[in-house]
């Protein structure tokens, strides 16, 4: 009960992230706002989450996992239904920003409440078990998402989040387990807020500069804001007892150069994702389904292929399948500039989305044990914590600058450069891979 409890508290977060992107097109359809909208439909929700999911561990030390699970849940369940009920894109941007707050409690607690209640063999094959269920929202989300805004309303593909909410609330209450909290445990709320506006002020000025220029105090003000109240972040971890950024982790080379690797890579997933999905719709003319089932071979290759080459690399090291991966992705990425005002999406897109997916796969598993390898196992937690809100805050600026790479318009041209940038970012992830990246030295046999 309690890995499903784990699983269903985690896939809901995912879910959402994967139907969003499907349905960006529709909601602008219905509220209006162009790009500017679908950016910041993305980036509120990962604004709040990147900033806190790095909290998130000491609250849930502080006020307990199954409790901080149940805040999680219900505060994505009422969110969704602001989402759904959205009168205007302003009303929508909030609930996101909202969502992120509660996405973040979700996926540090359920990890945490498995690892505490597996130990050994169990633990492992547990945790694989999580990820392998949760990684089947990145099948089930495009594809439900893709139905309810075809056949019905995209505000409906925000309702599905309810139905796994209440089966998880059902399995709480039937779970008979004294909640643990750590009494000497903490919470940063001031850093927690300092990271919040500083991502917030520096993604509010890239995502209007475009519209309104460098010159207008909309956009310099909210960025000078955002940078101090960042800085004001990163030198707080840097003083305070118990940081929930450990600056000291990126001493650890692996650790350091891996996350770089990361910003690079998951920035330009981040990217390529938005940008396929909504030109598909709304230049490529293909359904929303059908923009959904387009990256399926992506996660197909991902799930048949992973564990493999986890295998393989834990034999050879991570060096070589973090350069070469984010290059495949590279490649990818460039086989789609094929992509014409003819569109056929078997000669144009799939090619390039193939080798995408293999090499996606190729560094996915690798880069997680390459970082949390690093780093001893008594602080993996926060290490994972920290990779994640790298990846996360990648992504969002990757969004927040696609009105800068497009030039504004999301037309063939846009679709174009967007692709040369994921393409730019692949290869310098690939590169300080090459430079950064250590294999770990094999014990000498006695």
């Amino acid at each position: 009960m309690i890995l499903w409890i784990a699983v269903l508290a985690s896939f809901v977060s995912f879910l959402d992230g994967t139907i969003v992107n499907v349905a960006l097109p529709a909601i602008v359809d219905d509220l209006g706002g162009g790009i500017t909208t679908q950016q910041w439909t993305v980036d509120a929700y990962l604004i709040t989450l990147g900033a806190f999911i790095l909290v998130a561990g000491s609250v849930s030390d502080t006020y307990g996992r199954i409790r901080v699970i149940r805040w999680g849940l219900v505060g994505f369940a009422v969110t969704s239904v602001l989402i759904a009920v959205a009168p205007s894109a302003t009303v929508l941007i909030v609930a996101r920003l909202l969502q992120g707050v509660a996405g973040a409690l979700l996926v540090p607690s359920s990890l945490a409440l498995i690892t505490s209640n597996f130990r050994g063999a169990a633990q492992a094959k547990a945790i694989g078990t999580w990820t392998g269920l949760t990684s089947g929202a990145l099948v089930a989300g495009p594809i439900i998402g893709g139905l309810f805004v075809d056949l019905a309303s995209w505000r409906l593909a925000f309702f599905v989040n309810v139905v796994p909410v209440a089966v998880t609330l059902w399995l709480l209450v039937r779970l008979e387990q004294r909640d643990v909290r750590r009494p000497d445990a903490s919470v940063d709320y001031l850093g927690a807020l300092l990271c919040v506006v500083g991502l917030g002020g520096m993604v509010f000025a890239l995502i209007e500069e475009p519209n309104l220029g460098w010159g207008d105090p909309l956009v310099w003000l909210p960025a000078v804001i955002g940078v101090a109240a960042f800085a004001g972040f990163l030198w707080r971890q840097a003083v305070i007892a118990q940081p929930m950024l450990p600056l000291s982790l990126f001493a650890v080379r692996n650790f350091a150069w891996g996350n770089l690797s990361t910003a690079f890579v998951y920035g330009a997933l981040s990217l390529s994702g938005f940008v396929i999905a909504v030109y598909l719709q709304e230049q490529a003319g293909l359904s929303a389904t059908a923009a959904g089932l387009a990256s399926l071979p992506i996660t197909v290759i991902m799930i048949l292929l992973s564990s493999r080459v986890g295998a393989l690399a834990g034999r050879l090291g991570p060096r070589l399948f973090m350069t070469a991966g984010p290059l495949m992705m590279a490649a990818g990425s460039l086989l789609m500039l094929a992509v014409d005002e003819d569109f056929n999406y078997w000669w144009q897109i799939f090619p390039g989305i193939v080798l995408f997916g293999l090499g996606l796969t190729v560094t996915v598993s690798p880069l997680t044990a390459a970082i949390l390898g690093a780093i001893e196992p008594e602080r993996s937690g926060i290490a994972s914590a920290t990779n994640n809100a790298i990846s996360r805050v990648a992504g969002l600026v990757a969004v927040a600058l696609i009105g800068a790479i497009v030039g504004g318009t999301l037309d063939l041209d846009g679709f174009h450069r967007a692709m040369w940038a994921t393409a730019l970012l692949m290869a310098a992830g690939g590169a300080v891979s090459w430079l950064g990246i250590r294999n770990p030295v094999a014990p000498k046999a006695e």
